[in-house]
């Protein structure tokens, strides 16, 4: 009986410790800041961009470090048999020799047609670029996840407009029953009813369905595991509109000055330029200076190993200087195509101009459309419910058909899309004006 007891009350411990756990595991609610912050540090389109930006910091580095002079050392040990020439003392000899050679060599570049500097000038700009790139990829994500947060959000609110009108469809469904039964209703009615409570149970699935298609794919943009449950924070229904004061050319203006594509596209332009004054180096001469010391022992020798080493120790320094007189016209296509690649940075920076512009542009006239498409899908929906409501008491006074009553609910349910719909593009684009000014985006 004790043992009975024990199992019963383990079973009860072990119930109650996993409801705990479940309760204390519900999703996270994710505000749109919340997104933005987790996803500018965990998003790996991001993560590469920084690792790009790190690639271009090594070779900034690597380019200065070409100025200093290298260092070598060496070391080599020979055995020759029969007619050969000593590699010490270079007389010719017929003996078996040992021999060790031991030394350092450096050598540094004195002048490479400046070729040098304008490498580490070159480098640096492109990490200057980097960083500017890796500000786009970071606008990027927050600009998606801007849009999929407010898709998520249009999709949860739809569901509830689907269950709410299913829920309706339902009560007709009992009264149209209820009808038939009475006699005061043909059998067609009571199906129609049936119909429209089937299409709008549908409808829930779908939006349910569309809601969970969102949830996944901010779940990619924040990086987080399938498995986990999120949910999303509501925002204020009040939110202003877009100040239809606003002046499209000022925003505009206000986005090439503070984009990072715009600031990198000028940065490509001046690498591009560094590239033609790296080209052109080609022409001029290269001036180099080199070093060695070294030493060696051979067994032909009757000294010591030290006392050779000490004997046969040199020392060697030099300059040389090349001249470039021809090398196929490899230096004049270099120049070339560097002039070209200016042309093309500079044809790439009005590309982003005119992109630039054209997100502007369209932002603008969608939050213009939108905000009107508020004004007149709430009027829409305001009148739409009224209209339905009394379509309700006639349909239960039986003065109305069951088809006029789904046409009315229909024209309710539209009136009710509609205007989500159009609420939540305005907030969009009222969003994307900000972005466009270099303000932050708040929900």
């Amino acid at each position: 009986m004790k043992l009975y007891i024990i199992i019963i009350a383990s079973f009860l411990f072990v119930q109650i410790s996993f409801a705990q756990e479940t309760a204390n595991t519900s999703p996270k609610i994710w505000s749109l800041q919340d997104c933005i912050t987790y996803a500018l540090e965990n998003n790996i389109t991001v993560k590469d961009a920084s690792l790009n930006k790190s690639i271009a910091e090594i070779d900034y580095n690597k380019a200065k470090y070409a100025r200093l002079p290298n260092l070598f050392g060496s070391a080599s040990q020979s055995f020759s048999n029969g007619n050969t020439i000593d590699p010490i003392s270079s007389d010719y000899v017929t003996d078996q020799i040992h021999s060790t050679n031991v030394g350092i060599n450096s050598s540094m570049m004195l002048f490479q047609g400046n070729q040098i500097n304008n490498q580490i000038k070159q480098n640096k700009l492109l990490l200057d670029q980097s960083i500017f790139l890796e500000e786009v990829e970071k606008n990027n994500i927050v600009l998606n996840l801007l849009e999929t947060y407010l898709q998520t959000l249009y999709s949860k609110e739809s569901i509830s407009i689907s269950e709410n009108n299913l829920a309706a469809s339902e009560k007709e469904v009992l009264r149209a029953k209820s009808r038939l039964d009475a006699g005061t209703i043909a059998l067609s009615d009571y199906t129609e009813a049936q119909s429209q409570a089937a299409t709008n149970k549908y409808n829930v699935i779908r939006a349910k369905n569309e809601y969970q298609q969102y949830i996944i794919g901010l779940k990619q943009l924040l990086e987080i595991s399938p498995l986990q449950d999120i949910e999303i924070e509501t925002i204020d229904e009040n939110m202003d509109l877009v100040n239809l004061e606003l002046n499209k050319v000022d925003v505009y203006s206000k986005a090439l000055g503070f984009l990072p594509e715009i600031k990198a596209s000028n940065l490509n332009i001046e690498a591009n330029e560094k590239e033609l004054d790296i080209a052109k180096g080609g022409f001029l001469p290269i001036l180099a200076l080199s070093g060695s010391m070294g030493s060696g022992y051979t067994s032909i020798n009757t000294n010591t190993f030290s006392d050779q080493f000490d004997v046969n120790f040199n020392q060697k320094l030099g300059l040389s200087l090349t001249i470039p007189i021809f090398n196929r016209n490899q230096t004049k296509s270099a120049v070339q195509t560097a002039s070209i690649n200016i042309e093309k940075a500079e044809i790439q920076k009005l590309s982003t101009e005119k992109d630039v512009y054209k997100k502007v542009e369209t932002a603008y006239q969608n939050a213009i459309s939108a905000q009107e498409q508020v004004i007149a899908a709430e009027a829409s929906k305001v009148t739409a419910e009224q209209s339905y409501k009394l379509a309700q008491k006639k349909y239960e006074l039986g003065d109305l058909s069951t088809t006029d009553l789904v046409i009315s609910q229909n024209t309710f349910t539209n009136a009710q899309q509609n205007y989500l719909q159009a609420k939540y593009l305005n907030i969009l684009y009222h969003q994307l004006l900000q972005f466009y000014q270099g303000n932050d985006i708040k929900l």
